[in-house]
């Protein structure tokens, strides 16, 4: 198989052997009962051309192997005794086998562990479905140094194809809002809708067509969350260029546009409309909905590109039971979350008899964590019945996605999810209290904007920017924490969070040794995250103090609502905000959203040409 190289034959080897086995393996296996004959296996070898037999059991469970070499060696005279011998006596057993999710670098690593140049290959149900040969393995290492350099690298090539797959998922999931505004006949608002749906599908295509869907390491798999969250806030900036006001100039028209397609797909949900409820109901309904395309496709991405399947073993400790299966995870989160929106807005159609499609915008913008209001003016004279729902929505969203998923298999009392989940309410409930007092808002108000915080949804009923530097701080520190691990809620995490009782040991530099380098990873990884988001903040907060002419600690607010994709806001920046600042404002929450993400280096191993390349082809 030709592969295309990178510059770096280094890179090159390291590219192939992250493939998985099954594209390489021989899919034509012999597979026989353990009790066949030996002659007549000898003349299936010959009918078949083949020169392996697998061995399977009663149960047809794999359970050894026969070579054409057993045959001649195991067996004196073929014609006298094959007829009296079965497989079951001449066959090596154990058999040593790989899984179907197995990389070419497992591979050869059972391979020259047991001593062996073959290894069938099984299925979940433990059923052969190929065969991969040492020699095979050295043949695509040998094609991959070999093969004169071409345009693109196997790596790009990797991070184009998913992104490829990215764009026209999303590009999939937009015909929703676009068909709404049709049917509401809002025929301004659908054709830029439907223009992101067409530049997102023939984009994603494009890329495909150059790219290839393949594993990814750490590095390239934070290359691909920003470059899909770039791509989405680019082409989701059409729609917002035909409703903003065409008399402005228009690098400020674009900016606003960016800005404002890059808080809806990052979730940051900050609004630069002064009088949203002017909007039309079916763009209200799209802002909305690419919050909840933002949040949960970034979540399949995150897991997907950082926690392949085979690495899935870690998230293990979320579930009490089995490691999870993607396909399955992904299918019942979204039918989950399908629920929860439709059960939100009912509710809120029930208690406030307001329009079924704006329930619907609220519910989606609640439960992504995203924060738009579908009008001005939908937060004012609520009944505690409605607060009490829209906070509820909001904790959901910032619960893991694995907790929703144990919820319904009815495993959610799992000791490691349980501890994330209960630190985050206590973290919660303190703060509101703390809030309530030094605030003097009322109760409910002072729960809301406490909730709002904590999920970084960023609901609110009106500027924030008359709240004490006590009050200010609370809901600071509340969007630098953020929600739990894998869910739509932003800033540091409460998974997280632990990862700070090993700052001792890592201190020590006797203790050090002890902790585990994934720990140490992830130490470090909070750490840099935790220093980033106030620096930043404190950054952006200068500028925007100096160009907007506001108090420091108003512009601090909001720039920390920006970078934790909070959502929350002192009113600071808004249309009128020079282009060049909304740019950049846009930038840092994609900045934000990928450093939640976890952007680090690489973690995998470096692989070494010359070693494998001497193990693939020992012997082949």
């Amino acid at each position: 198989v030709s592969v295309s190289m990178s510059t770096n034959p280094e890179k090159a080897v390291s590219y192939v052997l992250s493939k998985y086995v099954t594209e390489y393996m021989d899919k034509d296996v012999l597979i026989l009962d353990m009790d066949t004959e030996t002659r007549e296996a000898a003349t299936m070898l010959r009918n078949y051309e083949r020169d392996d037999i697998i061995v399977v059991d009663k149960e047809k469970i794999p359970v050894g192997i026969v070579t054409d070499e057993d045959i001649l060696s195991k067996v004196s005279d073929v014609t006298v005794y094959a007829e009296a011998t079965t497989l079951k006596e001449i066959m090596s057993k154990p058999l040593i086998t790989i899984s179907n999710k197995s990389t070419l670098q497992d591979a050869l690593h059972k391979m020259r562990d047991n001593n062996v140049r073959k290894l069938p290959i099984l299925s979940k149900k433990n059923q052969v479905v190929g065969i991969i040969f040492q020699s095979s393995i050295a043949n695509v290492i040998r094609d991959a140094t070999a093969v004169a350099p071409r345009l693109l690298s196997p790596p790009v090539k990797a991070v184009l194809g998913n992104l490829g797959f990215v764009l026209q998922f999303a590009g999939v999931l937009l015909l929703v809002p676009a068909i709404v505004a049709t049917l509401l006949e809002d025929t301004v608002a659908a054709t830029g809708m439907y223009l992101t749906t067409v530049l997102l599908l023939v984009t994603g295509f494009f890329l495909n067509s150059y790219g290839e869907k393949a594993s990814l390491n750490l590095q390239q798999a934070s290359v691909l969350v920003f470059s899909s969250l770039f791509l989405l806030s680019l082409f989701g900036t059409i729609p917002y260029l035909y409703v903003f006001p065409s008399d402005a100039p228009p690098a400020e028209v674009f900016a606003n546009a960016f800005f404002s397609s890059a808080a809806g797909f990052t979730t940051g949900g900050i609004s630069l409309f002064d009088e949203p409820e002017k909007l039309s109901q079916s763009f209200t309904f799209f802002r909305s909905y690419t919050q909840l395309v933002g949040g949960m496709s970034f979540i399949y991405l995150v897991i997907t590109a950082f926690y392949p399947e085979s690495k899935l073993q870690a998230m293990r400790g979320f579930i009490s039971g089995k490691t999870l299966h993607m396909k399955e995870l992904f299918l019942t989160i979204t039918v989950i979350f399908g629920i929860y929106i439709v059960i939100v807005a009912s509710l809120l159609y029930a208690f406030g008899e307001r329009d079924i499609i704006d329930n619907f915008s609220l519910a989606m913008s609640t439960l992504s964590t995203g924060g738009f209001t579908p009008t001005s003016t939908i937060l004012e004279g609520l009944l505690w019945q409605e607060y009490i729902v829209l906070m509820g929505a909001m904790i959901l969203g910032a619960l893991p996605f694995t907790f929703h998923y144990a919820f319904v298999r009815k495993k959610f009392l799992s000791p490691k999810l349980g501890k994330e989940v209960l630190t985050y309410f206590g973290i919660l409930g303190g703060a509101t209290i703390l809030f309530a007092i030094v605030s003097g808002l009322d109760p409910m108000q002072s729960a809301f904007y406490s909730v709002s915080a904590s999920t970084t949804a960023g609901l609110q009923m009106n500027s924030l920017a008359g709240l004490s530097g006590g009050a200010h701080t609370i809901l600071i520190i509340l969007m630098f924490i953020g929600g739990c691990g894998f869910s739509t809620a932003g800033g540091l995490k409460i998974f997280r969070l632990f990862h700070l009782t090993d700052i001792r040991a890592f201190l020590s530099k006797i203790r050090r040794c002890e902790l585990p380098n994934q720990n140490k990873k992830e130490l470090i990884s909070t750490l840099i995250i935790l220093g980033l988001f106030p620096i930043i903040s404190a950054i952006t907060g200068a500028h925007l103090a100096e160009i907007e002419n506001v108090p420091y600690q108003d512009a601090f607010f909001e720039a920390a609502g920006i970078i934790t994709t909070g959502g929350l806001s002192a009113g600071v920046i808004d249309s009128q905000t020079d282009p060049a600042t909304m740019i950049v404002l846009g930038f840092l929450m994609i900045f934000g959203w990928v450093g939640i993400a976890k952007v680090a280096r690489s973690m995998s191993l470096q692989i070494k040409t010359k070693g494998y390349v001497e193990a693939a082809t020992m012997r082949s």
